[in-house]
């Protein structure tokens, strides 16, 4: 594809795909990957635009059908994601992520459908951009209002891969534009949407320190160690490793539980 015309301000050191799916449901575990698009642009301004389509080998629920239109019919002589994963990672090779709720759903999502591959999917090294984190950050809304909002267009084709794709170039474009004071390199910018409090032990928060020891911070049993859960109540530590909690939380607990290799602390604030 011609190149075209780079996002304002924002300074590309290598690649940045943007990527949107659309899945048989909600949950990163369970559910499976139907629709995929990727948006590369490279920092010669080039972008490069891949589409997938997949069998879920599973039924699409026809709530879910009623979202993004994608019915079992549609996707019944499709390829599944693990005869496709090494086209996939090709895709994404060396490049950084960006995509609207792509934290939340769409990286869990992908990562869990390599595991079943066989293959990993590694974000440690990648810098990730999120839109919705951004717009959460300034004017909470949804992806079709931040479209109206930042770019003043209709998100006439929500709920499509590549419609959506597309979409949260228009809205961080619009965004770099309307923020003057957002970064324009990708690491400051990664950073920006992937802070998080010093007290979290994983990547959402649903474990965090206090006092040097791990507890959990959210449900009926917030703030209860889990050196002291896994003494006293061993039925709730192997529901949290079997229930569809985010995968790096649930190693934690499985390695400090079953293999005793917990995390270090970190080390005490200093105030001067």
């Amino acid at each position: 594809m011609a190149p075209s015309k780079p996002l304002h301000r924002l300074t590309l050191t290598k690649p940045l795909a943007f990527f949107d799916i659309e899945s048989t449901g909600i949950h990163p575990r369970t559910d499976r990957i139907i629709d995929l698009a990727v948006v590369v642009l490279f920092p010669s301004g080039e972008r490069r635009i891949h589409t997938f389509r997949f069998n879920p080998g599973i039924p699409i629920p026809p709530e879910t059908t009623a979202i993004h239109g994608i019915r079992d019919a549609d996707v019944k002589d499709c390829k599944s994601f693990e005869d496709q994963a090494d086209a996939v990672a090709r895709t994404f090779e060396d490049h950084d992520l960006a995509g609207y709720n792509i934290l939340r759903f769409d990286i869990p999502i992908l990562i869990e459908e390599f595991l079943r591959a066989g293959r990993t999917f590694d974000i440690d090294s990648r810098r990730i951009i999120d839109s919705q984190r951004i717009f959460h950050k300034r004017e909470p809304r949804d992806l079709s209002a931040a479209l109206r909002f930042y770019c003043g267009e209709m998100h006439l084709g929500a709920h499509g891969a590549e419609a959506d794709t597309l979409a949260t170039i228009q809205i961080l474009e619009g965004q770099l534009q309307r923020y003057g004071d957002l970064p324009g390199d990708i690491a400051t910018l990664h950073d920006y949407c992937n802070d998080r409090n010093p007290d979290w032990v994983d990547k959402t928060g649903r474990l965090r320190w206090q006092n040097r020891d791990i507890v959990l911070n959210f449900g009926r049993k917030r703030g209860e160690s889990l050196r002291t859960l896994a003494r006293q109540d061993p039925g709730f530590i192997r529901w949290l490793l079997n229930s569809d909690f985010p995968r790096d939380m649930q190693e934690i607990v499985r390695k400090g539980i079953q293999d005793d290799q917990w995390p270090a602390p970190p080390p005490p604030t200093v105030t001067p």
